[in-house]
C-alpha cells in the first residue's frame, strides 16, 4: 500500500514529463539538451518517489472515531503521499523549465 498513491498518479506525471520533453519547440534542439531533459525527468521522477515514501511515513492513522472505526482516517495514508509526489515533480520540472530557457533560450538583439 505504501507506493498505491504514486501508481495512482503515475499516469499524470508521464503526461506533465511528455509534455516536459516535447514542449517548448521554440528551443533548440540539441544533444546537450536532451541529456538535460532525461536528466531532469529522471531527477523529478525520484524526487516525486521519495516524497510519497515521505509522505506516506508522515500520515497518521487516527485513533478509532465514532461508528467508522479505526480507518476512518487512514485515507491520508494515500492522499498525503500523492500531494508530496505531485508537488515535488512539478517544482523539479519547474525549476527545470526555467534552467532549460535560460540556457538554451535565443538571443535576440
Amino acid at each position: 500500500m505504501r507506493y498505491l498513491a504514486i501508481l495512482l498518479l503515475a499516469p499524470w506525471l508521464l503526461i506533465l514529463g511528455w509534455a516536459y520533453w516535447a514542449y517548448p519547440k521554440s528551443l533548440p534542439r540539441t544533444s546537450a539538451r536532451r541529456v538535460f531533459d532525461f536528466v531532469m525527468l529522471l531527477l523529478a521522477a525520484l524526487a516525486s518517489v521519495l516524497c510519497a515514501v515521505m509522505g506516506y511515513e508522515a500520515a497518521t492513522v487516527p485513533a478509532p472515531v465514532g461508528e467508522f472505526g479505526p480507518s476512518s482516517g487512514a485515507i491520508w495514508q494515500q492522499v498525503l503521499p500523492a500531494l508530496y509526489g505531485y508537488g515535488a515533480c512539478i517544482v523539479v520540472l519547474l525549476v527545470a523549465m526555467i534552467v532549460r530557457h535560460m540556457i538554451w533560450r535565443r538571443n535576440r538583439l
